[in-house]
């Protein structure tokens, strides 16, 4: 079987076991879960059950797809992500998206813990993605191209949906949500960086730097799926603050910015229309 057979495969598993019909997805990076506790008449399926579905190896991601309403918005929520650094291919970590595409999401909306590299952040606020820069060695579009999915050569000049993120600027400046925007950098992982290499990332243009992210928005972008994406920023890595830290910390951090983060999710979703 090839890539495009196992997405159908795994997208008619799907539709088997639910007649649910998303608008929007939604990826829960580390320590960033509590989400789901929000959605209305939830469904799950876990990961383990899909054909060809990855399954995460990080002791801080769950496994499963859970499909409900967010208000009155129809959502389907990764409860766990997938990273290069555990040993997938990029095709495997993006999968899940060409799933949801196929499942007939309009929009992707995307968090993760990332390390702050600017020195206007601190520790757990948010920062809103207004573009990125790929660092990472593997490409998901490398290949044959999967025409019926998009182009050859996906245009990037508005990576992260302009419109999203004005929306939730506002929203952040009315609810006074802790909120920055910013650009993001994506590595892969896992070791944390060197002194020199966070002084190298900021020197080229990087607010916060982050092992996920760029992948996932580069395959939807090239299935025309307009992306928001937040970061938490979960440790400081600009001079003067850098210190050992613990994958512990790290999801301290991200859970003491979780209220704020599911706070901004459903209200841009509440005003938005796909």
């Amino acid at each position: 079987m090839d890539y495009l057979a196992h997405i159908e495969e795994a997208t008619q598993y799907i539709k088997s076991k639910t007649t649910f019909e998303p608008d929007y997805g939604i990826i829960l990076g580390t320590g960033l879960g509590a989400l789901v506790n929000d959605l209305n008449q939830p469904e799950q399926l876990n990961y383990e059950d899909i054909p060809h579905f990855p399954l995460s190896t990080v002791e801080s991601h769950s496994g499963a797809l859970i499909f409900g309403y967010l208000g009155e918005k129809k959502v389907v929520v990764m409860k766990g992500r997938f990273h290069y650094y555990e040993g997938y291919s990029m095709k495997e970590v993006t999968f899940p998206v060409r799933v949801m595409k196929m499942l007939g999401i309009k929009k992707l909306i995307i968090s993760n813990a990332a390390g702050a590299l600017n020195p206007d952040y601190q520790k757990s606020d948010l920062m809103v993605i207004n573009d990125h820069i790929n660092l990472q060695t593997e490409n998901p579009l490398v290949g044959r191209n999967l025409d019926t999915m998009g182009v050859r050569f996906p245009d990037m000049s508005e990576p992260y949906q302009q419109e999203l993120i004005y929306m939730a600027i506002k929203i952040g400046k009315e609810e006074n949500i802790p909120l920055h925007q910013g650009v993001y950098v994506g590595v892969n992982g896992p070791n944390l960086e060197t002194r020199a290499e966070y002084n190298m990332l900021r020197l080229i243009g990087a607010d916060a730097v982050g092992m996920s992210t760029v992948p996932e928005n580069i395959v939807a972008r090239q299935m025309d799926i307009p992306v928001f994406a937040v970061s938490v920023l979960t440790d400081l890595c600009y001079p003067g603050h850098i210190k050992k830290i613990s994958v512990e910390e790290v999801i301290e951090a991200a859970m003491k910015a979780e209220p704020y983060l599911t706070d901004l999710i459903r209200k841009v979703i509440a005003a938005d229309s796909v």
